[in-house]
Parts: C-alpha cells; sequence; structure tokens
C-alpha cells in the first residue's frame, strides 16, 4: 500500500491540519462577530466618532511672538483686551466682575470674561505654546474642549496657530464668532 502525501505531508496529517485550521478559523469568525467573551462590547468601546466640530483660525498680529504671548497669560495685558471685547460692548458681562484672573503654571486655573470662561493651563512654552482645557458658562457641567494657541513669528508680525476642539457639538459658529470678537479683533487693538 502506497502512503498519499499533500505537499510533503502524509495525507491523514494534512486532514488533521485542515480541521484544525477549520475549527480555529471558526472560533475567530465567532469572536469577531461578538460572540465571543466579551466581542460585542468591544465593538462599542473602540468605535470611533468622527462628526466631531472643530475650529482653526491663523490670526495675524503686528507684534512679536512674547509680546502676543504676554497679552495671553497676564491677566491685566488680557483684562484690557476683555474690555475692548464684543462681550463687554453687548453688556454680556457683570457689571464689576473681574475681567481676568490667569495661572501662570501649567496646571493652574484661568478665569476670564467676568467669570463666564474657565479652564486650566495644560502646557505653557513661553513665546512658543498655550494650550488650555476650556470651558463656557453656558455649556452643561462637566464638559470641556481643548484650545491650542501654537505663535509662530515672522518678520515683525506672529501669526497664532489657533486649534479648538472637543466643544460641544452645535457651538462652533458661535465659538468662531466668539474668537472673532472677544480674542481676535481686541488683542490687534491692544497689540496696536
Amino acid at each position: 500500500m502506497k502512503d498519499e502525501t499533500m505537499m510533503g505531508v502524509p495525507v491523514q496529517q494534512a486532514a488533521l491540519a485542515t480541521r484544525r485550521q477549520v475549527i480555529s478559523g471558526g472560533a475567530a469568525a465567532l469572536g469577531f462577530l461578538g460572540f465571543g467573551p466579551g466581542g460585542a462590547w468591544a465593538a462599542v468601546e473602540e468605535g470611533i466618532l468622527r462628526a466631531e466640530e472643530a475650529i482653526h483660525q491663523e490670526p495675524v498680529f503686528k507684534a512679536s511672538r512674547k509680546r502676543v504671548y504676554e497679552a495671553l497669560t497676564d491677566a491685566n495685558q488680557f483684562g484690557k483686551v476683555v474690555e475692548l471685547s464684543a462681550a463687554m460692548k453687548g453688556g454680556g458681562i457683570k457689571v464689576g466682575a473681574k475681567m481676568a484672573e490667569i495661572g501662570r503654571e501649567p496646571g493652574a486655573a484661568f478665569t476670564l470674561f467676568g467669570g463666564y470662561i474657565t479652564g486650566r493651563q495644560i502646557e505653557l512654552v513661553p513665546n512658543e505654546r498655550i494650550v488650555q482645557v476650556w470651558r463656557s458658562g453656558s455649556w452643561d457641567p462637566g464638559s470641556y474642549s481643548i484650545a491650542r494657541f501654537v505663535l509662530v513669528e515672522s518678520g515683525g508680525e506672529t501669526k497664532i496657530k489657533f486649534d479648538h476642539t472637543g466643544f460641544p457639538k452645535g457651538q462652533a459658529e458661535h465659538l468662531v464668532e466668539g474668537w472673532r470678537g472677544n480674542y481676535w479683533e481686541p488683542l490687534a487693538k491692544v497689540l496696536g
């Protein structure tokens, strides 16, 4: 009786390997479909949400990075920005409220526009970068966003590469106008 082989492996062993492959492949397929331990839960936990809104702006100021950084991180200077802001002109700030309190160390708190904007400094690289956890007083409790200011100087001007992410859905248009009227336009006047 002649031994038959398949690719140099006796047929009987090849058949066993094929059965093993089928069994392990079936188990993998069941796990993939969510029938394995924790499979259905993992599918929910690993989901990616791609519907988030984000803001990117690049305002330019006729000032050095150092002057722009100081205006954004010094309470007295930023208080002048608040005084010239659309919020102040529109009566959105309580009379007698402190315009700006700004901690200047990573982890420090800040309160702006009479307490309407609050947050924490996450990263402060003098004259280069500011990253903040930032929230509006009108948002639901526990809702925070990330505001990132990267300062790029060129020929006596400074561009802020600004990104704002993680804010509540539906707030983008309001925030775009808020950054323009409450930060960039009055900041240009203070630095001008």
